[in-house]
């Protein structure tokens, strides 16, 4: 098998390799079903808020760093590919490539999170963090309060799937250093692909509804 990996047989409650990867794949599936409906409330209470002071949630949006915003956007545009790679690399057992694209993927969502905790740092310096030290100019600083407790809900809950993110992956690649995936045997790689994949579409989402409302000067 290229490069010394060792194709594992499926576990001895199935069948066959294919029909433990579909059972795999149906509960990743059914997983992120739920995730769906679980960040689907998010949104829903976000657009709820948004339509009823989409004066307020326009101001407080101009508070966001766009550039920040977009950087972070184009950074997990770029993980999604070099998890795709580390994917088809698992596929066609290729060691070394997959060893090479699964950190990378691990390194570009350390940066993602590192922009975002310097985004939150400088929320906490301008007291832009809802509670009892919130400080916001202007007339509609009750409702800018809930845009930036949205606001911290939404992102802190997506880079919590991050940090977990990260962590499947720590995994996998001690598991690719041992030789356990082969071009019989990947399936951990491809369900991780699709949970990744997952939280960098929340995130797609998220940029243009927070960073991109239409400035009311």
């Amino acid at each position: 098998m290229a490069e010394g990996l060792v194709a594992l047989a499926h576990r001895h409650q199935f069948d066959d390799a294919a029909q433990q990867y579909e059972a795999s794949a149906l509960g990743m599936w059914v997983f992120l079903v739920t995730e769906i409906m679980f960040f689907g409330g998010v949104f829903t209470a976000y657009v709820a808020y948004r339509s009823a002071y989409p004066g307020a949630f326009g101001h407080a949006s101009e508070h966001l760093d766009l550039t920040l915003g977009a950087i972070n956007t184009a950074v997990l545009i770029a993980s999604s590919l070099t998890m795709a790679l580390a994917v088809h690399a698992s596929q066609l057992g290729k060691r070394s490539v997959l060893l090479t694209f699964l950190p990378l993927t691990m390194i570009l969502g350390a940066v993602f999170l590192g922009i975002k905790a310097v985004e939150y740092a400088d929320k906490f310096h301008h007291h832009l963090v809802p509670g009892a030290h919130f400080a916001f100019a202007g007339p509609d600083a009750r409702q800018a309060e809930i845009f930036f407790s949205l606001y911290f809900a939404m992102t802190g809950l997506h880079a919590l799937h991050m940090v977990i993110g990260l962590g499947v992956l720590a995994v996998l690649v001690l598991q690719a250093r041992k030789g356990r995936f082969g071009t019989g045997y990947h399936t951990p790689i491809e369900i991780a692909g699709l949970y990744w994949h997952f939280v960098d579409i929340v995130w797609i989402f998220l940029f243009p509804l927070l960073y991109l409302i239409e400035r009311h000067h």
